[in-house]
């Protein structure tokens, strides 16, 4: 029985981990990295075909976007997961196709001028259409048997709608294994979804670090401090721009505004205009408006019975049309307008921004994490002009962040679920954080608990039964840090090594040009190289 981490170990996203057993291979969860690569991901170690069974803990791209891959690579079996879950991957993975194609597209225009080879994107809809033709659907907290050595349960991880802790009792040798994967383990007290299920028994804890060494804070006014903007900016004929991730935050967002128009706490317009400007968004909200009561919270099935949609509140307006997202804004209406990505690094928010940050009278409002060398962390950090679209845009509109909303909870949360065990769990693994993150959070557990915990690396492989590491994984960094010691990272490195990859991406970008500007461009990044040479 051995287990292998292939994605997601001391990084954020790409989560994929193989347990082979029995002659078994198993996959959990097969996501896309997205951001900055801090280690080398190895290979997959078998191919598609090869694989048994894929358990998939929720709908978020960083957990399922390469599930079709599996398909157009071979793979023909299960995928088992939770209804929401299958109901958003097929919005969800649809649009990733899309945006693979676009890609796709884009890069042969310059191969074709250039000569080079047909780029072809990762995955297509077809491939999509076949992944979620195998999807199996799972109720929570049932047992269900997939083979005489293996059986899963799905428990609610509150993170996003359907979202799940997978908990498998592996057999093998007669010997058998609890082994639970905690997926994404969600804040509490959130708007729609329930709060996390705290397991009790665990042999081997498979748990997730985004937040493992920080904490939330106290918990703010979220309704009243979203009212208070809406409102100052609304009376100074303004627009509220909320770079918002499509599936989950859009929602809580909506629901928040349901409140505050019904309580009539926007004073200077109480019938205010809200629009949504993402089509992922708009298909998101359809899913989240009731058509899947078993995942709800008791506060939103009750609105439900009374006939009220959580969502959706007078003068809310949808566009799904790039000529709908323009006329957003040749309206003079003050106005709110949540639009994708959340970040700000692609989508129809950039056109959002464009119009709207060089204006006093305006508020850009943050309500998630920002990563280095985002545009988005760019503007909270006080940028004073931003290049959108070719063109320098200076920034005057109100520059606002909504601290503590977060769908992930925080390092006392995270101690709280895996504390609540009432066995001494034989390992426990601690990935899907950076690379200190992850590190941090596992020593927190073992001086709290007193649990055997490690961080493994991207490509690491254990034994269950010994709980022998076979193989350490790629240890060194793809990007070496210059600090000596072990201390954190400055901010301003960070940024330095988003910078970096940017450069790597512009140079991509740059395939085909013509050989004087690429001449050109070289120099400029040697003598740049030349002067900070230490």
């Amino acid at each position: 029985m051995k287990i292998k981490f292939l994605g997601a170990a001391r990084e954020v996203t790409g989560s994929c981990t193989l347990i082979e057993a029995n002659g078994k291979k198993i996959l959990i969860d097969c996501g896309m990295e997205q951001g900055p690569d801090t280690y080398e991901n190895c290979e997959m170690p078998v191919s598609a075909n090869q694989l048994d069974f894929v358990f998939l803990t929720h709908a978020h791209i960083d957990h399922s976007g390469k599930i079709p891959v599996l398909f157009k690579e071979g793979y023909d079996g299960p995928v088992y997961t939770t209804a929401a879950t299958e109901t958003l991957c097929e919005i969800m993975l649809a649009d990733s196709a899309h945006i693979q194609m676009q890609e796709a597209e884009w890069r042969n225009r310059k191969a074709k001028r250039s000569g080079d080879d047909e780029y072809q994107p990762i995955y297509d809809l077809n491939d999509v259409q076949a992944a979620i033709s195998h999807f199996v659907s799972c109720d929570y907290e049932k047992e269900y048997v997939i083979d005489e050595n293996l059986t899963v349960k799905f428990i609610d991880a509150g993170h996003l709608l359907g979202s799940a802790s997978i908990e498998l009792n592996l057999t093998e040798n007669g010997i058998t294994k609890k082994i639970l994967f905690s997926g994404d383990i969600g804040n509490i007290n959130r708007p729609l979804i329930r709060d996390p299920i705290k397991p009790e028994h665990a042999d081997i804890v498979i748990m997730e670090s985004t937040y493992g060494d920080r904490l939330h804070g106290e918990r703010k006014d979220y309704l009243g401090f979203l009212a208070d903007v809406i409102d100052s900016t609304v009376r100074k004929g303004g627009n509220i721009v909320v770079p918002s991730f499509a599936v989950g935050r859009t929602q809580e967002l909506l629901y928040l505004i349901r409140i505050i128009k019904e309580k009539g706490l926007v004073k200077s317009d109480p019938d205010f205009p809200v629009y949504v400007d993402s089509p992922l968004a708009v298909e998101a909200t359809k899913i989240y408006s009731g058509s899947l009561p078993e995942f709800y919270d008791d506060e939103t099935l009750a609105l439900l019975r009374k006939g009220i949609n959580p969502l959706y509140f007078k003068n809310l307006h949808v566009s799904v049309t790039s000529d709908e997202s323009k006329l957003i804004n040749t309206d003079e209406t003050p106005k709110v307008i949540l639009s994708a990505s959340g970040m700000c690094e692609a989508g129809r928010i950039r056109h959002h921004l464009k119009y709207n940050l060089w204006r006093p009278e305006s508020t850009v409002l943050f309500v998630g994490y920002q990563a280095y060398g985002t545009l988005g962390r760019s503007l909270l950090e006080g940028a004073n002009k931003v290049k959108l679209f070719g063109e320098d845009i200076q920034v005057k509109a109100r520059i606002a962040k909504m601290d503590g909303i977060s769908g992930h909870a925080d390092k006392n949360m995270l101690l709280d679920w895996i504390g609540n065990l009432k066995n001494t769990p034989q390992k426990v693994f601690v990935n899907h954080g950076e690379d200190e993150t992850a590190a941090h959070f596992a020593e927190s557990v073992k001086e709290k608990f007193g649990f055997d915990a490690e961080a493994p690396y991207n490509g690491s492989e254990y034994d269950l039964n010994t709980l022998e590491c076979l193989y350490k994984g790629n240890t060194e960094k793809i990007i070496k840090n210059s600090v000596q010691n072990e201390n954190r990272p400055s901010d301003a490195y960070r940024q330095l090594e988003e910078a970096y990859r940017k450069l790597e991406t512009v140079i991509r970008h740059n395939l085909g040009g013509a050989n004087k500007d690429l001449n050109k461009f070289k120099k400029e990044i040697d003598a740049l190289s030349e002067k900070w040479d230490r």
